[in-house]
């Protein structure tokens, strides 16, 4: 018989996602389980599984088009059943019914700016303003879910943010002694599992800054797990995998795990960016300094780590050349006091200063 498979709960919250790429087409065999697309909520790209074996009737959704959970994604003819003429559905409209496919005459009138008129019952977007030409990209998806989360942490929280640099030129020998053991295990080993490490010795003697606030139960939960989340931008916008018992692991699991997080890219499973108590994000490589990192929330802080640079310093009366990395550390001030904001910075410093 036909079976409706309808695009399921995902969990996250998520109520829609948006058709990436369709991986079949109408009239394919499938198997129970195979991929059938790729569909991108506000939290990662998902492939879809087929629940059952036939041959795919109808593609009910077309490709970069917008999905509803419990809506109808495909229509499987299972084995035995004929193939109806289910037609080709290109969309929906605003209130959710279906738009079929058809082939409209769109008359081409030509004005003053040899542009063709708007015909009725179809949309024609302008592809200039009055000032010239212009690209309209969508404010969806992924893109769209990051602006809400920030400006939910912005309105939310009251962030300051401070700024230090840390000396790490003993963590540089330390990290090319253990760069070999690293590649043996074909992994590239970075600064970042250092800090890691670092930030979770701090968190240690400082617990307010691994926590988050809970308005409406009125109270503060201070998290006895150190789940260090790690923000990777892909492109089209940032996600946060998250390295889970950060404390338990040394700095080239911490290493690889933050690898592979990089290779997956957009089809981070939504659980790996579940579960963290404080973030770190790293522009470092594209040269900045310092900068102000904004919380994700509902944690209370984060670590924003910078482009490490040689330095001219004074040390014991003699100029010296230091590797210098500048940090910043963006906290929320109404559960973070500006004492231990600065105690946290001053313990991650020595840490990174003195790595063993």
């Amino acid at each position: 018989m036909a079976y409706e498979f309808k695009f399921p709960d995902v969990g996250e919250g998520i109520q829609e996602g948006t058709i990436v790429k369709w991986l079949v087409k109408e009239g394919d065999a499938v198997d129970a389980d195979q991929a059938l697309g790729e569909i991108e909520t506000d939290k990662a790209i998902v492939e879809i599984p087929s629940p059952k074996a036939g041959t795919i009737i109808r593609l009910h959704v077309k490709e970069g088009g917008v999905i509803r959970v419990g809506q109808t994604m495909v229509t499987i003819k299972e084995s035995g059943e004929e193939k109806k003429d289910a037609g080709t559905v290109i969309g929906f409209l605003d209130d959710g019914e279906k738009q079929k496919a058809e082939k409209i005459h769109i008359p081409r009138k030509e004005g003053k700016a040899g542009l063709a008129a708007e015909s009725k019952g179809v949309k024609v977007q302008k592809k200039y303003d009055m000032f010239g030409y212009i690209d309209r990209v969508p404010f969806s998806g992924i893109r769209k879910a990051i602006a809400e989360h920030m400006a939910e942490s912005i309105r939310t929280t009251a962030q300051v943010t401070h700024m230090q640099q840390a000396d790490v030129t003993k963590l540089a020998v330390l990290r090319e002694k253990e760069k070999k053991k690293a590649e043996s295990e074909d992994v590239k080993l970075t600064y970042l599992p250092y800090v890691v490490k670092a930030v979770v010795a701090a968190l240690k003697k400082h617990p307010m800054l691994n926590s988050t606030l809970d308005e409406a139960a009125g109270e503060i939960r201070v998290k006895k797990y150190y789940n260090i989340g790690i923000a990777v931008d892909e492109g089209d916008g940032l996600r946060v995998p998250v390295v889970k018992g950060a404390d338990q692991k040394d700095t080239i699991t911490i290493a690889k795990e933050i690898q592979n997080f990089a290779k997956v890219g957009k089809k981070l499973n939504p659980m790996d960016m579940k579960g963290g108590s404080f973030t770190i994000t790293n522009l470092g490589h594209l040269g900045v300094e310092y900068f102000t990192p904004v919380i994700n929330y509902p944690e209370v802080a984060i670590l924003g780590m910078g482009d490490i640079q040689d330095e001219a310093v004074v040390k014991e009366g003699k100029v010296v050349v230091r590797k210098i990395l500048p940090l910043s550390l963006s906290y929320d001030h109404r559960v973070v006091d500006g004492r231990e904001a600065a105690l946290f910075m001053k313990d991650l410093v020595e840490a990174l200063f003195s790595p063993a």
